[in-house]
């Protein structure tokens, strides 16, 4: 692996924090929505993130191209955003506007400290991936001068 590629894996981490962060804003934002049936509420939702591998080939005895390593991560992707299957909060409130005919009212399934660890924990990830390129480009760039 080049020092090069260094820029796309910590690129693509801080794209997937991004992604992350952006969610779990959405979550808190709906944190206190409320709904009078099941289907209307919202739903806490969560990415869904897994490695990209690089496929390395090598010429085996007949050369032909045979697999030599597919667990080599070049970077992180968002497969998608998945709603949790945590239920949802019910509460009974017989004078609210929303409240449905038997005087419940539905609220999400938004955890508001599980959400703010969340944000702290892609804050502090795409924070590292920050420094991780600043120190790629200071070792590039210390590679530049040596022939100086």
């Amino acid at each position: 692996m080049s020092l090069t590629n260094v820029f796309d894996i910590a690129g693509s981490g801080m794209s997937a924090q991004s992604v992350r962060m952006n969610t779990t804003a959405s979550n808190l934002a709906n944190a206190e929505s409320a709904s009078s049936s099941v289907d209307e509420t919202y739903r806490a939702r969560k990415p869904w993130f897994a490695v990209m591998k690089q496929e390395q080939l090598k010429l085996n005895e007949d050369n032909q191209f045979s697999d030599l390593d597919s667990n080599i991560g070049v970077g992180v992707q968002v497969l998608g955003i998945v709603e949790k299957d945590s239920p949802l909060q019910a509460r009974f409130q017989p004078d609210h506007p929303m409240a449905n005919e038997d005087g419940y009212v539905y609220y999400p399934n938004v955890n508001v400290v599980e959400e703010m660890t969340d944000m702290m924990s892609s804050s502090r990830s795409y924070q590292m991936n920050v420094e991780v390129m600043k120190t790629a480009k200071q070792m590039l760039t210390r590679t530049l001068t040596l022939g100086q």
